[in-house]
C-alpha cells in the first residue's frame, strides 16, 4: 500500500472514486438530489484546483498493488494547531482490507510532521464511519447543521482526535 501525491492531472480519478465511494456510503442516508450536488459542488475541477493550489491543503491517493482504492484530502492550520479531514473515502470493495486505519496513521503522522496537534473532521451523524472513527481514537466535541446551498443541509457530528506528542 502506498500513499501517492494528487496532482491535477488526477482530477477525474478522484472524481471517479468520490462517486465510487459515496454511491456505496450515501444511498441511505442523502437523496439521489443531495447527492449529485455535493458531488458535483465538492469535486467539481474547479473546487480540487483550488485545493491543490492552496499550501496548506493535500491530497493523496491510496493505492494498493495495482489498483487505487481511495484517497485523503486534509487541511494543515485549519484552525490554531489544527488539521481538518475534509475527505477520506475508500471503494466499497476495499473495505475491511485496514486501508482506512492505515490512512489515518499516515494522517496522524503528516500532521506531527507538519506540527499540528489536532486533527478534526465532519461525519454525517448517519453515517456509520463515526464507529470506525471512535475505534480509531476520534471523539465528538459537538455537532452541527450547515446549509451548503440549493436548499440541502449537512447533519453532522464533528470529532477530534489529539495527538499524543
Amino acid at each position: 500500500m502506498e500513499f501517492i501525491k494528487a496532482t491535477k492531472s488526477d482530477i477525474p480519478l478522484i472524481q471517479e472514486l468520490a462517486r465510487r465511494s459515496w454511491e456505496n456510503a450515501y444511498a441511505e442516508i442523502l437523496s439521489d438530489e443531495q447527492m449529485e450536488y455535493m458531488l458535483n459542488t465538492m469535486y467539481s475541477k474547479e473546487e480540487i484546483t483550488d485545493h491543490l493550489q492552496n499550501p496548506d491543503y493535500h491530497y493523496f491517493l491510496i493505492k494498493d498493488e495495482d489498483s487505487y482504492e481511495g484517497f485523503i484530502g486534509y487541511e494543515n492550520s485549519y484552525e490554531e494547531k489544527t488539521t481538518k479531514l475534509h475527505r477520506i473515502y475508500l471503494v466499497p470493495e476495499s473495505k475491511g482490507k485496514g486501508l482506512g486505519k492505515k490512512a489515518l496513521l499516515f494522517l496522524n503522522d503528516k500532521v506531527s510532521e507538519y506540527g499540528d496537534k489536532r486533527i478534526i473532521l465532519n461525519v454525517n451523524k448517519h453515517n456509520s464511519a463515526r464507529n470506525f472513527y471512535e475505534s480509531q481514537g476520534y471523539k465528538v466535541y459537538d455537532e452541527g447543521v450547515f446549509d451548503i446551498g440549493n436548499g440541502f443541509v449537512m447533519d453532522d457530528f464533528l470529532m477530534e482526535n489529539v495527538l499524543k506528542n
